[in-house]
Order: C-alpha cells, then sequence, then structure tokens
C-alpha cells in the first residue's frame, strides 16, 4: 500500500483517530440524543433496582398485610418494564445511528477514492483498499453501533453505582474504592499491545484480501499456468498469518478479561465478608447489604465491561487510522482554480510542445523525451514503434492521467491543465487495448460511453461496432447480464462493446489502442468500415503494432525511446527506410 506508516503510536495519537468519526456522526444528532434520553432512563431503572430489592427484603417478607407484598413486587415489575423499554429504544437509535454513519462513510470513502488519480492505484493494491471498505468500516460500526453505547452506559452505570454505594454504606464503598483502581490497572497496562495487535489484525487481513483479489481476478492466468495449489498455499499462507496475529491479540484480551474478573469477585467476596459481619452484629439490614452489594456488582460489571470494550475501541481507532489514512491521499492531477472552458465547437486540434515525461515509479527512464507534435483538426494520426517507445503514455498524457515533467499539450490552443478535468475527458472516447466490462447488462456496457443514451441510441452503437448481432443472439439480448469482467464473452466481443461505447461518446477526439487487436480478419474488416465512419470530423490518433491497420492514417509518426524518429505516409516511410521500413520488412515479410 502506497500510504506510509504513523511515525506517532502514542494512544493519543491512536485514541485521535476516533474524532475523525464525527463528521459522519454529526447528521444523525436526533438519533445521537434519542439514545442518551434512552440511555439515562434505562441507567436510572437499574441504579432504582437495588432500591427495590431493599425494600423488598427489608419490608416485603416481613409484612403482615399482602397488600404490601403486591404493592413491593409490582413496583419492581414496573421498574423492570421502564428498563426494557428504554433498553430496546437505546439499542434502536445507537444500531440505526451506527448503519447510517457506516454507510456515509463508506459513500465518502469510494467517492474519495474514486477520484485519486492513476498513480495512487499504480502503486496501491486493490484488495487492501477493498479491504478498508469492508472490513475496516465495520469494525469502526461496531464501535459506534454496540461498542460506544456499552462503554457509555457502562461508565454511567459505574459513576452512579460509586454515588450510591457511598450514599447507601460509606464504610464498605472505602474498601470497595480501594479495589477498583486495581481493575483499572490491567486496561492501562494491557492496552498499548491490544491496540498494535488489533492493528497489525487488520493488516493481515488486508494482505490477504489483496491476494485473493488478485487472484480471483486472473483465474484463467492461474489455471493455465496450474498454479492453483501454488495460489492456494500463498493464501493459506496470508491467512495463517493473519490468524497468528489475531490469536495474540485474543490471547491479550483473554488475560485482560480473566484479571479484571478475578479482580471484580475478590473485591466482592470482601465487601459480603464485612457486610456479613455487620449484619450478625446488627449493624446493618440484611436488605441494605444486599443493596450494597447489588451495586457493588453493577459497579464491578461496569468495570469488567469497559475492559472488554476497551480493546474493540483500540481496534476501531487502529482501523479508523488506516481510513483516515486513505482519506489524508491528495491527487496530484487536480482542477485548476480558475478553469478556461473549450472552444465550442471543438476543431480538435491537438499540440505537444517539449514534452518531456517520466512515469513516478520510474524516475531515470524517461517516457517521452522532447516530445513535439503537432495534429490537425480532422487528421488521423498512427503512433507506431516497438515496445516502449512512449506510444501509450501519449496517451495517458492526453487523458491527463499525469502531468508532463516540462514542456505543454494543448487541444484547441487551451492548455490540458488549465482544463477540467470533466471537460477534457468528456471531449475524448477511448477504444482501449484491454476492454473493461462491468457486471451488468449488455446495455448498460455499451451505456458506460454516455449514461443518458436512449436504448435506440444503444442499439445504433451496437450496429455500428458490429457488436448487434452477437447481442441479440444472447438469451436476453441487450439485457443479457455479460458476467464480472465480461467472463462470458470472446476478445473479440468485448473489444466490439468497446468500439460501442466510443461510438456512442461521439466525442470529438477519438483514441484507438491497439482497437482492433482481438479480432479475426473477417470481424476486423468490418471493425475497420464501422471506425472509418466514425473517425470522420473527428480528431483520431491510433496506436497499432500490425503496420497493415495503420496505413489509411493520414499520417504515420514513428516513435522509438520516447521521441518521434519519423513521420510520414505509409509509402513515403517505407521509400525513406529506416525503422518503420524496418519494422514493415518484419511483419509483411514474415
Amino acid at each position: 500500500m502506497s500510504v506510509p506508516p504513523a511515525t506517532d503510536t502514542s494512544p493519543k495519537r491512536r485514541l485521535g483517530a476516533l474524532r475523525q468519526l464525527w463528521p459522519f456522526l454529526k447528521p444523525h444528532r436526533a438519533l445521537a440524543m434519542g439514545w442518551l434520553l434512552f440511555l439515562g432512563i434505562s441507567s436510572a431503572a437499574t441504579l432504582v433496582l437495588p432500591m427495590a430489592v431493599r425494600h423488598m427484603i427489608d419490608q416485603g417478607f416481613g409484612a403482615e398485610s399482602a397488600a404490601t407484598i403486591n404493592t413491593t413486587f409490582l413496583g419492581l415489575f414496573g421498574v423492570a418494564l421502564v428498563l426494557a423499554a428504554s433498553t430496546a429504544a437505546r439499542y434502536f437509535c445507537i444500531t440505526l445511528l451506527g448503519e447510517r454513519a457506516l454507510a456515509s462513510m463508506r459513500s465518502k470513502l469510494y467517492g474519495h477514492v474514486i477520484r485519486l488519480d492513476v498513480g495512487f492505484f499504480e502503486r496501491s493494491r486493490v484488495g487492501e483498499l477493498i479491504s478498508r471498505l469492508g472490513t475496516d468500516t465495520e469494525v469502526v460500526q461496531a464501535l459506534i453501533g454496540s461498542g460506544i453505547s456499552v462503554a457509555l452506559r457502562s461508565t454511567v452505570t459505574l459513576i452512579g453505582a460509586v454515588v450510591a454505594m457511598v450514599w447507601t454504606i460509606p464504610r464498605l464503598a472505602g474498601f470497595t474504592a480501594l479495589v477498583i483502581p486495581a481493575m483499572m490497572l490491567p486496561i492501562l497496562l494491557f492496552g498499548r499491545r491490544v491496540r498494535k495487535l488489533s492493528r497489525a489484525s487488520q493488516d493481515r487481513l488486508a494482505d490477504a484480501a489483496a491476494i485473493a483479489n488478485e487472484t480471483l481476478n486472473a483465474a484463467p492466468a492461474v489455471k493455465a499456468y496450474a498454479r492453483e495449489d501454488i495460489e492456494s498455499t500463498r493464501y493459506g499462507g496470508a491467512i495463517a498469518r493473519a490468524l497468528a496475529t489475531a490469536r495474540k491479540r485474543i490471547g491479550t484480551r483473554s488475560l485482560l478479561t480473566a484479571t479484571v474478573i478475578v479482580l471484580m469477585f475478590g473485591a466482592i467476596t470482601l465487601v459480603l465478608w464485612i457486610g456479613a459481619r455487620d449484619v450478625l452484629a446488627g449493624h446493618l439490614t440484611a436488605g441494605l447489604l444486599s443493596q450494597f452489594v447489588l451495586y457493588a456488582i453493577f459497579a464491578a460489571g461496569s468495570v469488567a465491561s469497559l475492559s472488554e470494550v476497551w480493546g474493540d475501541v483500540l481496534r476501531a481507532a487502529g482501523a479508523m487510522e488506516r481510513i483516515g489514512e486513505l482519506f489524508q491521499e491528495r491527487a496530484e492531477i487536480t482542477n485548476p482554480a480558475v478553469p478556461t472552458p473549450l472552444p465550442k465547437p471543438m476543431s480538435g486540434a491537438l499540440r505537444f510542445e517539449q514534452v518531456s515525461f517520466h512515469y513516478p515509479t520510474r524516475p531515470d527512464a524517461p517516457a517521452l523525451h522532447d516530445f513535439d507534435l503537432q495534429i490537425h483538426p480532422g487528421e488521423t494520426v498512427a503512433l507506431v514503434g516497438p515496445s516502449g517507445a512512449g506510444k501509450s503514455t501519449v496517451f495517458a498524457l492526453l487523458l491527463r492521467f499525469y502531468d508532463p515533467q516540462s514542456g505543454r499539450i494543448s487541444v484547441d490552443g487551451v492548455d490540458l491543465r488549465a482544463l477540467t478535468l470533466s471537460d477534457l475527458r468528456g471531449a475524448i472516447a477511448l477504444v482501449p487495448q484491454e476492454t473493461v466490462i462491468f457486471s451488468g447488462s449488455a446495455a448498460d456496457n455499451i451505456r458506460f460511453g454516455r449514461q443518458d443514451a436512449s436504448d435506440d441510441e444503444v442499439r445504433d452503437a451496437a450496429r455500428a461496432a458490429e457488436a448487434h448481432d452477437f447481442i441479440n443472439a444472447l438469451n436476453e439480448g441487450y439485457a443479457s447480464e455479460l458476467g464480472e469482467r465480461g467472463v462470458r464473452l470472446s476478445g473479440g466481443q468485448r473489444q466490439r462493446i468497446a468500439i460501442a461505447r466510443a461510438i456512442l461518446r461521439d466525442a470529438p477526439l477519438l483514441l484507438l489502442d491497439e482497437a482492433t487487436s482481438a479480432l479475426d480478419a473477417q470481424s476486423e474488416a468490418a471493425i475497420q468500415q464501422a471506425l472509418e465512419r466514425l473517425e470522420k470530423g473527428r480528431t483520431t490518433l491510433v496506436i497499432a503494432h500490425r503496420l497493415a491497420t495503420v496505413q489509411r492514417a493520414d499520417r504515420i509518426v514513428v516513435m522509438d525511446g520516447g521521441r518521434i524518429v519519423a513521420q510520414g505516409t505509409h509509402e513515403s516511410l517505407l521509400a525513406e527506410g529506416g525503422l518503420y521500413a524496418e519494422l514493415a520488412r518484419l511483419q509483411f515479410v514474415a
């Protein structure tokens, strides 16, 4: 993953990551207020229960009147009803709050990530990004939906129980006060280790998710090289590492829980022993001791709950820290502060002026060097050359996936950096070498080129791309699901879908990257006719390794090592000799 690890691992910084939750909780203040209201009512009902028990023991059992007994037990049941209703309402409010906050966080996180530039995705693993969108947000949702509720309820109950203990029997409360701080000590001691293990556990799960995403998306390649056992072992190893980290985290939390329970029941036993002696001596009533013991149990139980929740808080803090790192990522390719509008209508003139560029991951290897090219409106220009010559880089810079380190690129005289990304890319139709098919219908995949296109426009584009016949032959025609990554289509069919998208987009600039490389000879001839019709009135840039497909271009630009080494028509370049003539000899003679 590209995000650098945090250097400040202090508890304050880690817990501070949870402050990033506030923007997602703030819009749902009504639910939060309802939760706090019902939390107060349920906590008050809980703290009233020991008083009702005391009244029942001291007066109910000793009462001669059945009416007194009935009133006592009815009152106790009434308190239970209030507790049940307020607990249910509190659960509803906090759980719905967690779900809404989670939905908002996921939507905003996805929207932020999808808007980052191409460079971010080149240095990131998609599987880990999916893990952060899924697993990490679920950990945070668990904290909002239950952890915070338990923590605050336990805190309120602890404070109320301590105050009630002091009010009921101050002497015994003093003994209990000596033990409760001791119960908090393990939480502080084990907290840092639990926090580190929680972050490590999430990282190991993300590693496993990344491996699964890579291999499942490349299942045909895995099978072709018979790597099922190797990849299964690799994924199993990642899962084993995640399990080992989780085992350490679980073991640490278990030890923490056991320590707190021992201290809790030790405190209760001590209080009961001292209190029982006072009852025998006549200093206390049985009901008063029962009331105090219940408050002591409430206080100890609250401390135990806090120790449990503390682990969830630390785990959520680690997850939120990872999510926060994504939110802190900033795209390097952004819209200008004051954009320049594109001329309307566009003529489609393109100009590269002394452009030099190297990819961020390869700073020592220039992809383009002093690249200078002018393309006239409506002209079809083919870029040819060996692999690594810089042809695809020209497309990447035109789409402004990157900005050149020096030089200038303009369309209709306007620097690309002065345009909004939506204006620039909205004026370009791209047919990539590797067509991406999304899980959806055939019509949806063609409509990817222009979302507001009508059904008739989609069908017309498919006919022009020679895709109508095979789509119509599918079980449900244009409504047929194409499967994830287009697994139900051949390579040539996927490429025709991409061409249909470009036709539907109807943009003034057309980029064709090996647009017919996956087609048979018969289909290619038909598609070439469709492309010729599509290119009319548009400025077209074509990348092709098969020189037979670029002979009709108005101009052929020969590239090598990121430079232009020759340009002209097919015939003039053959007569000139050089690299193009050599490439032609190798292809046509072979």
